[in-house]
């Protein structure tokens, strides 16, 4: 079994945290320890796991990864009145080959993922969101991948796989799971034309960071619409992030890389969250508590996530039908919670994995939108991938 090669967290964290107000998170997610073994997964919501794998990040020769900072952070924390219940399995090490390393993960994500429990990845390299992706395989579903991030990620597919071109792997690689891809705060000058035109061709959604952080509800339905959300800590402001990714001067400041963490968690379908690019530089100290604030707010969203079930929507739901030129729209909006979904219309014989995306979420922005004969974006490029 997988997670018998995962390592418990050290005695040396455990003995920081041991005298930690009876509140904190330490006393209250299940740890994986060296006395105790692993936690009764049966009985989690959430499981985090560490991976201490970077060999995929093509311009750093950092090999060292600890994620003890981080756990000594988000132990320190207090939950808020939650039900959900956290264990914390350690970390997984990197295997002789780096395969090894996707392979262990993807078969641990993909058990947790059948047994209803959400992995929080902690890593190294972003490329490991490929096996968090690749975890699905045998699921009979369709993906929704959702990256936040300054970069695309899309690559030279054609050469060994990177940090930088893991996105264009899934892109390309058999079997075919992904429904649609959307990159929350690129910043242009990261991405070239090329790869621009890519995600214009493909019908993925971006958005820039500017749009983003000036409008960041927007975050939501992609979120709503999402199945696995991966978090790039270099999209996140240098000076915020205490000087690790010291390159990327630009991103989210604290207060709205969290908020973009709790609308994950919210999501009633993501069941898969990452943070990646973790690199022992800069001020730790100062990163190793973002993350953990990171973690804790999704962990917060899933505390609170309103399940809505869309299968009948002759109840609960308000139906609203806006023609804009030769379309008919077709909106719902849940009277539980408030939020939008817009209808894409099911051609008959495509692929059965596709049903599940005929109802897209959106915004009550984008209702008002076509009652002034404005079609929504996102509205038009699903549409476009179910025709294709």
């Amino acid at each position: 079994m997988a997670f018998e090669n995962l390592l418990p967290v050290s005695d040396a964290v455990i003995a920081h945290s041991a005298l930690l107000h009876e509140q904190s998170l330490f006393n209250q997610i299940r740890l994986h320890t060296r006395q105790d073994g692993l936690p009764n997964l049966s009985e989690l919501q959430i499981a985090i796991i560490g991976v201490r794998e970077n060999r995929g990040a093509a311009d750093t020769q950092e090999t060292l990864i600890d994620f003890a900072p981080i756990r000594k952070a988000l132990y320190r924390l207090f939950p808020g009145n939650w039900h959900t219940v956290i264990g914390d399995l350690g970390d997984l090490e990197a295997g002789d080959q780096i395969s090894d390393t996707f392979y262990a993960l993807q078969d641990m994500v993909a058990q947790l993922v059948k047994n209803n429990v959400i992995p929080v990845v902690i890593g190294g390299s972003q490329d490991l969101t490929y096996a968090l992706y690749r975890a699905f395989d045998n699921l009979d579903q369709m993906v929704n991948l959702v990256n936040v991030d300054g970069c695309f990620d899309l690559g030279d597919s054609s050469l060994p796989m990177t940090h930088k071109s893991f996105v264009g792997k899934i892109i390309v690689d058999q079997p075919y799971n992904l429904f649609n891809y959307s990159n929350l705060g690129y910043q242009t000058y990261y991405n070239s034309q090329e790869e621009i035109d890519l995600m214009e061709k493909l019908y993925f959604d971006s958005f820039r960071l500017g749009n983003t952080v000036s409008n960041l509800s927007s975050v939501e339905p992609v979120m709503r619409d999402a199945d696995v959300v991966s978090f790039d800590l270099s999209s996140i402001q240098v000076e915020v992030l205490g000087g690790m990714h010291p390159e990327k001067v630009n991103g989210f400041n604290g207060r709205e890389a969290c908020a973009i963490t709790r609308y994950a968690g919210l999501s009633d379908r993501v069941s898969v969250f990452g943070i990646f690019e973790y690199l022992l530089e800069g001020n730790t100290e100062t990163a190793s508590a973002l993350v953990a604030q990171l973690i804790w707010y999704f962990i917060e969203g899933v505390n609170y996530r309103m399940t809505e079930s869309l299968t009948d929507r002759d109840t609960d739901f308000l139906h609203y039908n806006v023609p804009v030129d030769d379309e008919l729209l077709s909106f719902y909006k849940s009277t539980k919670s408030e939020r939008w979904w817009i209808e894409i219309p099911f051609l008959e014989g495509v692929n059965n994995k596709l049903k599940r995306h005929t109802l897209l979420p959106c915004t009550q922005e984008d209702y008002e939108n076509a009652c002034n004969q404005e079609i929504p974006e996102r509205w038009y490029k699903a549409k476009r991938k179910n025709e294709i």
